[in-house]
């Protein structure tokens, strides 16, 4: 087995991502996916632009702010769970 460096136990961005759309698949504020995904407000916002910008999240503003994964961003968390099944991420 390969030993894993303190570098190697970073996240990723891939990574990142992927949290935030397991956080909000059912609806999540932002407060939710910041302690869930281990996050700063900041860093979130930048996240959020470009998911929403990619078509993986959309803000409902009816719900009162809750951030939601659409239908894009659940086939993305399909693939990304493909791939680490693979046992090789």
């Amino acid at each position: 087995m390969f030993r894993k460096s303190i570098m190697a136990q970073r996240r990723s961005h891939v990574d990142i991502v992927a949290e935030i759309l397991h956080i909000a698949r059912r609806g999540a504020r932002k407060t939710r996916i910041v302690y869930g995904a281990n996050l700063n407000f900041k860093l979130l916002n930048e996240y959020l632009d470009r998911l929403e910008k990619a078509g993986l999240v959309q803000k409902d503003f009816d719900e009162e702010g809750l951030i939601k994964t659409t239908e894009k961003g659940k086939k993305y968390l399909e693939y990304y769970e493909g791939f680490r099944d693979f046992g090789m991420f």
